[in-house]
């Protein structure tokens, strides 16, 4: 039995091995704690659109993982992605309003202007991490909650802690770093919540703003609004690092297909969606069942863990031709990498844009560069480099 706890050493550096066997012996996995790991792409879509048999909440998961009432646990059952109706379509729909179409398009400008910048501070020997990957969506989601330039610096170490803390196994520095990042996090929000209640921003422009005067609805709770600040950052930082990061090192890796798409620019939006599938920047899902279920010819009680495998699910033979294979003209291209269904990720259309804006620029700049060496980000549950390090031509 794979044991998600437990998992193989060479688990994380290469997980897609054990995907594949998983797929073909056990797409309906037991674990030895009770829950159950899911790797088939029909199984993982239908779950995420079933919202009577399937919750999101995971306060009875979280409580003894995390301690009730702890930081982690506050946040974690607070924000977004681990809520139900009615506070997720509340806050999901004012998020949503501040990320339409025509809001994206007046953020185009300045997200090319701040990765043309970046490209020009490109040392000849970088981190395509440190230096660009990671430093995009940190900019971008810190324009959406307008917080100031010299603010910035401590988000992305907070961001990595309070998600480190959803691995399937925590040690106690992880918690105890969980735990601080959130804390440091809610004390900075409430400063500049603060602030911003009394010289508000373009609720047009300024997620906070927005958040901060709610809906027709209501408002959301102190609570509430600064968790999923927290949220924002975390979900916009995460997945659009490791899909910019995972990007560069497949496409580099595979000389061919960035041939054909330095041949044909028309790729891109293609070659976005293959990255996104090939390399899930988020490996895993998670629910709950709310009755009884039967999933692949295995009775599930009521209250059962399901751990949802997206990196599995994106090499499912029976909806992708060679899997295996990194095709940027793969079409169609039905990956799993934003979950589906009412939690289909909210940032989607930005983190594609990110994405795409991204590796357009940097190929257009600098073809020729060259991977010397790369370190793994060590989780499982999210995929994606701690650091490249390349060589950029001049």
């Amino acid at each position: 039995m794979f044991d998600l706890s437990n998992p193989p050493a060479d688990f994380v550096d290469n997980p897609f091995p054990y995907y594949d066997a998983l797929l073909r012996e056990a797409p309906v996995c037991p674990q030895p704690d009770g829950s159950y790991l899911l790797s088939r792409h029909a199984d993982l879509s239908a779950i995420y659109r079933d919202v009577s048999r399937f919750k999101s909440d995971k306060k009875a998961t979280f409580a003894p993982k995390f301690g009730e009432g702890t930081p982690l646990f506050e946040h974690h059952t607070t924000s977004l992605v681990f809520n139900d109706p009615p506070l997720h379509t509340r806050v999901r729909r004012i998020m949503t309003s501040a990320l339409t179409p025509r809001a994206l398009k007046r953020m185009e400008p300045g997200l090319i202007e701040t990765v043309d910048a970046l490209l020009d501070a490109m040392p000849e020997e970088a981190d395509l991490i440190e230096d660009f990957a990671a430093a995009i969506p940190i900019q971008v989601i810190g324009n959406l909650l307008d917080i100031p330039q010299g603010e910035r610096a401590p988000l992305r170490d907070w961001s990595l802690a309070i998600l480190g803390a959803l691995e399937p196994t925590l040690d106690a520095g992880q918690l105890a770093r969980g735990h601080q990042a959130v804390t440091e996090f809610k004390t900075y929000l409430q400063d500049l919540i603060a602030r911003r209640r009394a010289r508000p921003g373009d609720p047009e422009t300024d997620v906070l703003t927005r958040l901060i005067r709610g809906d027709e609805t209501g408002q959301l709770s102190e609570i509430e609004l600064m968790q999923n600040c927290i949220f924002i950052l975390n979900a916009g930082h995460e997945t659009t690092t490791n899909l910019i990061g995972s990007g560069l090192a497949l496409l580099h890796d595979h000389p061919d297909e960035c041939g054909k798409l330095l041949c044909d620019k028309a790729l891109i939006d293609n070659a976005v969606e293959e990255i996104l599938r090939f390399r899930s920047p988020n490996q895993f899902g998670n629910r709950e069942t709310c009755v009884d279920v039967g999933i692949g010819g295995h009775a599930i009680p009521k209250g059962s863990n399901l751990h949802l495998c997206i990196g599995a699910a994106n090499r499912d033979e029976s909806v992708f031709e060679t899997p295996a294979e990194f095709k940027i003209s793969r079409y169609p291209n039905k990956h799993l990498a934003f979950a589906g269904g009412p939690h289909v990720c909210v940032g989607l259309t930005l983190a594609r844009m990110e994405g795409r804006i991204a590796l357009e620029r940097f190929l257009g700049r600098y073809p020729g560069y060259e991977i010397m060496g790369r370190k793994l980000g060590r989780r499982i549950r999210f995929r994606g480099y701690a650091s490249l390090t390349a060589r950029i031509p001049r």
